[in-house]
């Protein structure tokens, strides 16, 4: 059973030292964490540990976040600033490592699985594909604003960028994932991207 405390008191009592305090904040956010972590690095090791370093991260902080945003906008920031970080370690590891960029290129993006197959988990790595496949910063405005529902405002202070260019980065992202999906769109088996990602 999750517990109806509100954040500000959990984070009180965290603060002291109750454990079962914090544990609530990780099981109430632990869902806007992964999403962040799965939306830009797919599953797999790197995103688990994304996810467990922000938490390791946020138990640090405790002393120090003040509340100027919602602990979801504090927690998905960490969990994207990380994310950014595992994206720029795992390029280093490939170009030292691989081919060139279009080795690189290859290995970020998760496999799609195999061409024809159109069930539910399929669509969804298709999705998964065609998102991880945009480049760093048009797929951290994709994440945040549409899977995980942060306003434009939310998303440029995460970003450190303007309104403008979070906006300007989307449609650049809806235009890619357009091109991206219009098969299976065209198909039936899709709805329209911006649909899909939210």
């Amino acid at each position: 059973m999750t517990d109806p405390r509100p954040d500000d008191e959990l984070l009180a009592l965290a603060r002291r030292g109750d454990e079962r305090a914090f544990a609530a904040l990780v099981e109430r956010y632990e869902g806007v964490v992964a999403a962040t972590a799965i939306g830009m690095l797919g599953r797999g090791d790197d995103a688990d540990d994304v996810g467990q370093e922000t938490f390791i991260r946020f138990h640090r902080s405790l002393d120090r976040f003040r509340g100027e945003a919602s602990l979801k906008t504090y927690l998905a920031h960490i969990a994207m600033n990380l994310s950014l970080n595992a994206l720029r370690s795992r390029r280093r590891t490939l170009l030292r490592f691989s081919g060139g960029d279009d080795a690189v290129a290859d290995a970020l993006e998760p496999g799609a699985g195999p061409a024809g197959e159109t069930d539910a988990a399929e669509l969804k790595r298709v999705v998964q594909h065609a998102v991880t496949a945009l480049s760093e910063k048009h797929r951290a405005v994709v994440v945040l604003r549409m899977f995980q529902d942060f306003s434009t405002r939310e998303t440029a202070q995460m970003l450190g960028v303007p309104e403008g260019t979070v906006l300007s980065r989307l449609s650049r992202a809806m235009q890619e994932l357009q091109t991206r999906l219009a098969p299976y769109v065209r198909d039936g088996f899709l709805p329209t991207p911006m649909e899909t990602t939210r």
